[in-house]
């Protein structure tokens, strides 16, 4: 019985467990030190063994879970089939929301427990394009470092 036990501790642990199995009354002091030591050097190398293969399969989930991020937003152009063009809060919970899909424009109205199609717009709106607001300091740099906006723009 205790060979068995030596044997599955040994396939399990990976340490020679070969101390462990020998009877009490045959082991000298003398030759207990030598396998108490190799028996500590076997825990202390399976220790660090379990802690590299730990942080590798760590490292691994963060590998994979940065690749898959970068793959999700490479992709042929937006490729959103349906667009959001405007949203304007009417209460505290309820919107009005201007979608487009495909070449038709839908005004729906979303509440906390329902979204309603509104109207469906046979003219699409379009909305007048705005120039970004320059601050007057970016203007002040842009003419400081001799650059003209409307050369930026072209």
């Amino acid at each position: 019985m205790s060979r068995f036990l030596a044997v599955l501790l040994t396939l399990s642990l990976g340490v020679p467990c070969a101390a462990w199995a020998a009877e009490p009354a045959a082991a000298t002091p003398a030759a207990a030190v030598p396998a108490a030591a190799a028996m500590t050097a076997g825990l202390g190398g399976q220790l660090t063994q379990l802690v590299l293969g730990l942080l590798l399969v760590i490292g691994l989930i963060f590998l994979l879970a940065w690749l898959m991020r970068r793959v999700q937003r490479v992709g042929p152009g937006n490729g959103q089939l349906i667009e959001l063009l405007s949203s304007r809060a009417i209460g505290p919970r309820d919107r009005l929301v201007l979608i487009q899909v495909g070449g038709e424009q839908i005004l729906l109205g979303i509440t906390p427990g329902r979204i309603t199609p509104l109207h469906v717009l046979k003219e699409p709106v379009s909305a007048p394009t705005r120039q970004a607001a320059t601050p007057e300091f970016a203007q002040r740099l842009m003419e400081l470092l001799g650059k003209d906006q409307k050369d930026d723009k072209k």
